[in-house]
């Protein structure tokens, strides 16, 4: 054993679980935290913010892009809550983000005295959005906590988890005896009974499709066995773009997977919540539905499968890939039909959404093949979902169901100080963009060379076409008032480019990814961009629709 603080023993139990970088804002319950970071060093990373929201979007950012456990510290009580969207987005996305935050001195914890930043119940409050939630009560219970919320973090749903201690605790020193780190945690057993229903249906199927959400990011290489075996083309919208590269005729984008979905007799569905397909698609007796998924409430939602296998997809697509192997099954090549409906399904989104397309297609060509893409809740970053080619796993970030806007600019900051080896652009409309954008002092502060594209049209673009569209033309609270972007970043130590089409955006870009730190390109947007819906929102094409 040795004495520290409850502080250091946070901060020695984080590094002993692998974490080198940590997102934090300080404050008064912070103090004996931030100070046993400065102890350590060089042995830790730290980047501070602006807002409570920047860091914890920027853990997201890092947890998302890199599979690694993104860590932030913020106060309790308002500095907690600021946080809560970037949590209700890591939550949604199934990302591994561990809150430390702060608390009021212990003796004052559900008294209601009005100590500064007290809450009602934050402990009860902060479990309604995370995983899993503790209080650490003495410094010689930090190593069993932080152990146990790194199994939260890495086994099962790897879902937000948050540890609190009060400031108190933080500053008392004790006898901690501190704990490696645990990995060896059991995985899930495969059901070879359920494996074989799957395979029997799956070959017995004329037309399979599989679809795939953010469970399967690790597991590409079975994920192409299988589909390669039974010729399945394999739909992702976003989480899962690039687990199968964009380049592979296998891989289908969401347009493309509707006109599947339609046809398919059989479809194995990985690591998803298969939402917009079987709440807007549909489904039939003819659909024969697979669900695998590591969370096992995911099986039975919307609809009862006809097979259901709660596991890691890795294994469960290994076994099903073995299974088809001693069965000695190859499908015949579906490579033209399929190649022939991509090229038909891009001439229809490039003469519906050729503008946005115009934009992505030049940011594809500039940004390297391993670079990262970040989307925002706008107007290009929609037709990314379904327009913009990735190669690998989490290449494309994006606020999944949540749809945060103004979640994009802090989360890339999160992205870029997870990948700095990487090159990695951000899209954003002026509406969102505002939302973090004090966030440029920090990415000015650390150096981290993000891009960001400002989508400039002066309003919130989506908001105003829904009211003209469904309120005959009134309009409120849509239009804005923009500083001028380049000079703002300008002002905070950052290069600032204009754009106003594909061809100066290249430029644009060039001369950006040629600075040292962050860059600001603002586009000029004159016209509303046309709607991206027709390509998302897409009409039922089987009997039932499932609630």
């Amino acid at each position: 054993m040795t004495q520290m603080t409850g502080a250091q023993a946070i901060i020695k139990s984080l590094l002993n679980n692998g974490v080198d970088t940590i997102f934090g804002l300080p404050g008064g319950q912070l103090d004996h935290l931030f100070d046993a970071m400065y102890k350590e060093g060089d042995g830790i990373r730290l980047i501070h913010s602006r807002h409570e929201q920047g860091v914890a979007y920027m853990a997201y950012g890092y947890a998302k892009s890199t599979g690694k456990v993104g860590v932030y510290t913020v106060v309790p009580g308002p500095g907690l809550l600021n946080s809560t969207g970037a949590l209700c987005t890591a939550w949604g996305n199934y990302s591994p983000v561990l809150c430390v935050s702060g608390q009021i001195p212990s003796t004052g914890i559900g008294k209601g005295y009005g100590d500064l930043h007290e809450i009602n119940d934050q402990l009860g409050m902060i479990r309604h959005i995370t995983k899993w939630a503790s209080s650490i009560d003495h410094p010689a219970q930090t190593p069993d906590i932080i152990q146990e919320a790194f199994k939260q973090l890495t086994t099962g749903c790897p879902q937000p988890v948050e540890v609190e201690m009060p400031m108190d605790i933080m500053g008392m020193q004790s006898e901690v005896e501190l704990l490696p780190a645990k990995t060896d945690y059991p995985k899930q057993p495969v059901d070879s009974s359920l494996i074989d229903q799957a395979v029997e249906m799956l070959t017995k199927a004329k037309k399979p499709m599989i679809v795939i959400g953010s469970g399967a990011l690790e597991a590409s290489e079975p994920l192409l066995a299988v589909a390669q075996a039974l010729q399945a083309p394999v739909m992702a919208c976003r989480s899962g773009k690039g687990v199968i590269s964009s380049e592979h005729y296998l891989s289908a984008n969401f347009p493309m997977g509707h006109r599947l979905w339609g046809e398919a007799d059989a479809v194995l569905a990985i690591g998803t919540r298969l939402h917009w397909p079987l709440v807007m698609w549909g489904k039939d007796d003819d659909l024969k539905l697979i669900r695998v998924d590591i969370d096992p409430k995911q099986i039975q939602r919307i609809c009862t499968p006809e097979v259901g296998i709660v596991g890691d997809a890795a294994n469960v697509l290994k076994a099903i890939g073995a299974a088809l192997q001693s069965k000695g099954h190859q499908s015949v090549s579906r490579e033209v039909e399929l190649t022939a409906l991509k090229a038909e399904i891009d001439t229809k989104i490039r003469a519906k959404v050729g503008p946005q397309m115009g934009y992505l297609d030049v940011i594809r060509e500039e940004l390297p093949r391993d670079g990262i893409f970040v989307d925002e809740v706008t107007q290009v970053g929609f037709v990314s979902w379904y327009g913009f080619p990735v190669y690998q796993p989490r290449q494309h970030i994006s606020a999944g169901y949540q749809g945060t806007l103004g979640y994009g600019y802090a989360t890339a900051l999160g992205v870029m100080a997870g990948n700095m080896d990487k090159k990695v652009i951000q899209v954003s409309g002026d509406g969102g963009f505002m939302f973090t954008m004090q966030e440029l002092a920090t990415a000015v502060q650390y150096q981290l060379p993000l891009v960001t594209i400002i989508f400039n049209d002066g309003r919130f673009t989506n908001v105003q076409r829904q009211q003209k569209e469904w309120f005959d033309g009134r309009v409120i609270c849509s239009d804005l008032h923009n500083p001028d972007f380049v000079k703002m970043a300008e002002s905070f130590g950052a290069a600032g480019f204009s754009a106003h089409d594909p061809e100066s955006l290249r430029t644009a870009i060039r001369n950006a990814f040629e600075q040292n730190g962050p860059s600001i390109i603002d586009v000029k947007v004159d016209e509303f961009f046309p709607a991206p819906w027709p390509f998302l929102m897409m009409p039922q094409n089987r009997k039932y629709l499932c609630k």
